[in-house]
């Protein structure tokens, strides 16, 4: 029996070791010597595309020694295409040396970017990139020329997080103009990218930015090897790295950042942040990322801290009234009347009369209904969705309180609550679902419901970690340091250093640079 089984195990694995071994020649296979062997694999890949571009040419107008420069029209600069390679291989009088490949790389082709391959698998990554690849008869090393030129959305200003004052630059669609609004803005060969690749069929490219010595070397890693751990079909948008790699998936609150303005992403690097840019995704990902930064703008460091303060104070008081204002308003009608000022209830009481709900479901309609027009008005052309919004909640609203659905205080609640999400937009999410959460409990305990839920939302946010990072850093834990910019935004010259549990480099590498007793 033992035989048998014996027998059957070692003809079990000879099976998966031919079965893996066809995988390996069929991912890894090598470029042939042959250039027509070459041209058939390569056509029986890519089927009837009519988009790919086979150009087959003769080097040298002497010597003639068949080629072919394979590219996708559409993502090639034509004119480079044509000039800087096609041009100067086919007409320049070349001569067949022993080092025939270097001779064609370094006096012929007027390319900046050339690389050598030789296998299949990087001709189609090439390929499929954007660049072109040319190969030549009777050599098995073949050229990838960086021929990327196809149309994109160019620099504008970003849509979310518009300023008053501060630059007006966006991030784009194209990885290299990413990469170079950021290289102009930090001037250092620390500024590291490291490119990975992600997408079993879209192989998109990914670039983790951060400027060695200041970013924390384990919280690099930790990305790298998520990222590199992702197994997806493709990658369509930074949103997809986003919820891959982020530490708590089912957590109401982010704990990746995102952001479309350059000089955003350039602080968030100066501060030992890693900056994660996707290619077609116009959205940058920072981490760590901590709840703190939800209040914190960049037109902050733009100002004077007396204003960018009192603005931080502002958004801490819309994310409460969001989160508990509805809340409150169902508790004190339902539960809690002895909570308002008689002269108070007596109004609410009065406006009140003749609606046929009680205060849960009249708030939530209106919170519902606002969300239906705010979706609408997100969804429809912009033109059309302004006017939808602004007439459907004017008339709506009105309608619905002369029709004696609801009352005014309900109106009121819910248009201040709706414009207060707006002002934490990168929070609109999470806090739009606490609102709902709360209501409920509300409606079920009143006050004492409100006070439950509380209690595990702030169990949870201190909980929370960022690749290592504590969430509700530096309230909890407490870090004095780092509280100068927190809620109160202290003066530049007094932000003396970078944030204690995130940056490797503690220490700013100066502090004031104006003498002011002069």
């Amino acid at each position: 029996m033992n035989k048998y089984i014996e027998k059957f195990i070692n003809k079990s694995f000879n099976k998966t070791s031919n079965k893996n071994k066809k995988n390996i020649n069929k991912y890894n296979r090598k470029i042939s010597t042959n250039l027509q062997t070459n041209i058939a694999y390569i056509k029986k890949e890519f089927g009837n595309s009519h988009d790919i571009i086979y150009r087959e040419i003769n080097i040298g107008s002497k010597i003639c020694v068949p080629a072919i420069v394979i590219s996708i029209n559409g993502l090639v600069n034509l004119s480079v295409l044509d000039f800087d390679i096609l041009k100067r291989v086919m007409h320049e009088d070349i001569k067949l040396k022993e080092d025939f490949l270097e001779y064609i790389k370094k006096s012929i082709i007027t390319m900046t970017d050339i690389k050598n391959i030789d296998n299949m698998d990087k001709v189609f990554e090439a390929i499929l990139s954007g660049e072109s690849v040319m190969l030549i008869d009777g050599y098995s090393i073949a050229f990838e020329l960086d021929t990327r030129g196809w149309e994109d959305r160019g620099i504008s200003e970003p849509i979310n997080g518009s300023v008053v004052r501060g630059p007006r630059e966006g991030f784009s669609e194209t990885l290299l103009l990413n990469t170079a609004l950021l290289r102009r803005r930090i001037k250092t060969p620390k500024l590291m990218f490291d490119l990975i690749n992600c997408g079993e069929f879209t192989k998109t490219d990914i670039v983790i930015a951060y400027i060695k010595g200041i970013a924390n070397d384990k919280i690099v890693k930790e990305v790298k090897e998520r990222i590199n751990k992702i197994n997806i079909d493709g990658i369509l948008d930074s949103g997809y790295i986003e919820q891959l790699i982020e530490d708590e998936p089912i957590s109401l609150f982010p704990t990746i950042g995102n952001t479309e303005r350059p000089d955003q992403a350039a602080g968030k690097l100066l501060e030992g942040r890693i900056v994660i840019l996707v290619d077609g995704s116009p959205i940058a990902l920072t981490v760590p990322y901590l709840f703190v930064e939800n209040i914190q703008v960049t037109e902050d460091y733009y100002t004077r801290p007396f204003y960018a303060t009192f603005t931080r104070i502002i958004r801490i008081l819309s994310i409460i009234i969001v989160v508990f204002l509805p809340g409150f308003y169902i508790s004190a009608q339902t539960y809690n009347q002895e909570m308002l000022p008689t002269h108070l209830f007596i109004t609410m009481a009065a406006s009140k009369e003749g609606v046929p709900f009680p205060a849960f479901i009249e708030i939530l309609i209106m919170s519902i209904l606002f969300e239906v027009l705010k979706e609408a008005g997100i969804r429809m052309p912009k033109q059309i969705g302004q006017a939808l919004s602004i007439v459907g909640a004017l008339v709506l609203g009105q309608a619905a309180v002369e029709a004696g659905f609801v009352s005014n205080p309900a109106v009121m609640i819910t248009a201040l609550t709706g414009i207060a999400t707006f002002v934490i937009y990168s929070l609109n999410d999470s806090i739009t679902i606490l609102r709902f959460i709360f209501m409920i409990l509300a409606a079920v305990g009143g006050l004492f419901g409100m006070l439950v839920g509380t209690i595990f939302l702030l169990l949870h946010l201190v909980s929370i970690r960022s690749f290592g990072a504590p969430y509700m850093s530096p309230f909890g834990p407490r870090n004095a340091k780092d509280m100068k910019d927190s809620i109160i935004r202290a003066p530049l010259w007094m932000m003396t250093s970078r944030s204690q549990i995130i940056s490797k480099n503690k220490k700013k590498p100066s502090d004031r640079s104006i003498d002011t007793n002069r």
